[in-house]
């Protein structure tokens, strides 16, 4: 076999592993990256991206139920759920190309294999070349999680199917309480599906708010998403009128197709990672330090692979990072303490900072602010949704620890609100700001009284 030599080499092409590739080649390094299916990674091709336009193409139904409120009618408007996909998969390949694009104008040599280490500084590719490396990244991202054993499991989809149904479902299970989860029942539901999601534990969103928790909740189960909090799936199978489900309490639910959205599981398997020295944790997942290096100093990880904060954007910058400390005479490390994250269910969710109860843990006294209220939109729609607001106050400093939003366009408030709490803004700062009215987004600079 034949044996090369590059400073850097990363397996998985995904956002953390472009980037990462991209500006190490920039500073000079010699890089090779292989990915065994398409460039851009579960963001691009079967996450963040893909979801996201579905997720806009659902808020059309909204809209359109909406217009009549302010005096619009609209009479023939149906839904085509094959034009949409295809649509997606269009766009999709574009953002592909720009990925392939970019690295490859970055001086990256791209591989279209897989790739597993074959020792502390080799990496041997699916083709039977051998490369040798000074340094490796590993971004190989995470996969769906399927849980224990259920029978009938087979019959079941996960994320990555679910963008490629060949028809919309009628019916439709979610099990899962997570991210995922109340997105994709979300979306189903406002394209007229008939949804119900299924969750072990009693509320949605574990790690969020209680409060922001029970509020998407409730909106979800008003919006008619079927709410079956407290059990499991238990079997599934395939019957003349479509997939019978039995949940652990004994009922049993007819629908056309079941999604499994039980969280993901870091892609490690089969790479070679145990016989090179790399430690994983009991979760699959790689062991890197604050500098995203491994138990072997030669080898490191970014993004899902390593669990820590699993987002697209985390990601991205602890490739950068990387990049930049080996080959850019700048070295940094991502910060994971503060960072920003929005949910894209019906309603939106946006959340930085601590939530009440982590607040409260620190064993300082905390002020709450919240409020609760009916958008001015709503007003003449008629659409029967509540926004809700909540920030979290250290009471012996004022600084603001936690901002939580739950309503239209709470991700793109929440972005600027990441900014505020990262300069260590006050709840002083947030009061002398002048409100911009008539928004939703006012209520964070006019919140005056304590409920707690």
């Amino acid at each position: 076999m034949p044996h090369d030599e590059v400073d850097l080499f990363v397996i998985g092409g995904g956002s953390g592993g472009v980037r990462a590739a991209r500006i190490a080649a920039r500073h000079g390094a010699k890089v090779m990256m292989a990915e065994e299916y398409r460039l851009g990674g579960t963001c691009v091709i079967r996450g963040c991206v893909p979801k996201k336009l579905l997720v806009y193409a659902a808020r059309y139904a909204h809209d359109l139920a909406d217009m009549a409120g302010f005096g619009w009618t609209v009479e023939g408007a149906r839904f085509d759920w094959a034009t949409l996909i295809a649509n997606k998969d269009r766009e999709i390949a574009r953002l592909e190309g720009i990925y392939r694009a970019n690295a490859e104008a970055a001086g990256v040599t791209i591989a279209a294999t897989r790739a597993v280490l074959d020792g502390p500084d080799r990496v041997r590719l699916a083709t039977g070349e051998t490369v040798r490396a000074r340094h490796i990244l590993v971004a190989t991202g995470a996969r769906p999680a399927l849980g224990p054993e259920i029978p009938g499991c087979e019959l079941a989809i996960t994320s990555n199917e679910a963008f490629d149904l060949k028809a919309l479902p009628r019916r439709i299970l979610v099990q899962g309480g997570g991210y995922i989860a109340v997105e994709f029942a979300g979306m189903f539901r406002a394209l007229g599906c008939e949804v119900a999601l299924v969750q072990r534990s009693e509320v949605i969103l574990r790690g969020f708010d209680d409060e922001v928790r029970a509020h998407l909740a409730a909106e979800m189960e008003h919006s008619g998403v079927r709410m079956l909090c407290g059990r499991t799936i238990a079997a599934i199978a395939q019957g003349p009128g479509g997939k019978t489900v039995r949940l652990s309490d004994g009922l049993e639910i007819e629908v056309d197709e079941v999604m499994l959205a039980i969280g993901r599981v870091p892609n490690t398997r089969d790479m070679g990672l145990e016989a090179a020295g790399v430690e994983l944790d009991q979760a699959g997942a790689i062991k890197v330090n604050a500098a995203s290096q491994s138990s072997v100093p030669s080898i490191y990880a970014v993004g899902d692979v390593t669990n820590r904060v699993n987002l697209t954007p985390i990601a991205i910058r602890e490739g950068h990072a990387v990049a930049d400390s080996l080959f850019g005479g700048k070295p940094w490390t991502v910060d994971h303490a503060l960072v920003a994250t929005a949910v894209f269910s019906e309603p939106e969710v946006g959340v930085v900072g601590l939530s009440e109860a982590a607040a409260r843990k620190l064993g300082r006294p905390v002020d709450i602010y919240k409020t609760g209220f009916r958008p001015l939109k709503a007003t003449l729609s008629g659409r029967q949704t509540r926004v809700f607001m909540k920030l979290v106050v250290d009471q012996e400093t004022d600084k603001v620890l936690g901002v939580h939003i739950v309503g239209e366009s709470a991700g793109e408030i929440i972005q600027l609100a990441a900014v505020a709490l990262g300069m260590g803004a006050t709840k002083a700062d947030f009061d002398r700001t002048i409100a911009v009215h008539p928004t939703a987004a006012e209520e964070l600079v006019t919140l005056r009284e304590k409920s707690a």
